[in-house]
């Protein structure tokens, strides 16, 4: 069962990696669902190239640590960094909760095209990532 579920992370965090390397290569695609909006249109943040570039690193680094859990990396990790077991699924539980105004399924803001996109896809997905690795810790 972690073997599956440590699979279905490492997967889920290299795809998010691979499009915030596209997005830090000048790519397009769905960059401008992914950035939250104000009601009138202006950008709650303005992403740089170096912050796509970092937040693919970590997301990297998370396939990576889940991608040992499978034995398919077979390296072994300092006993200490199973404290990534919890921080990592808690740090999605809290994105998908959000900051209750432009993100996550408590914000007050959902006439703009973020929104929607988080309430179809970021925030489930987010929750989605902190159950399985609260399953993971949990059943191992």
């Amino acid at each position: 069962m972690i073997y599956i579920l440590s699979i279905v992370l490492s997967v889920i965090f290299l795809t998010l990696s691979a499009i915030h390397i596209h997005w830090a290569l000048g790519g397009k695609w769905g960059f401008k669902n992914a950035i939250p909006t104000k009601e009138n249109g202006d950008l709650v943040m303005k992403p740089r190239t170096m912050d796509s570039i970092m937040v693919a690193v970590y997301l990297g680094l998370f396939a990576f640590f889940y991608a040992t859990k499978t034995n398919i990396c077979s390296v072994s990790l300092p006993e200490w960094t199973t404290y990534f077991l919890w921080i990592i699924p808690t740090l999605f539980l809290l994105r998908a909760i959000g900051e209750f105004k432009y993100v996550g399924f408590f914000r007050k803001v959902n006439s703009t095209v973020f929104s929607k996109w988080d309430k179809k896809l970021f925030s489930p997905l987010c929750l989605a990532i902190s159950v399985i690795g609260f399953c993971i810790v949990l059943f191992n």
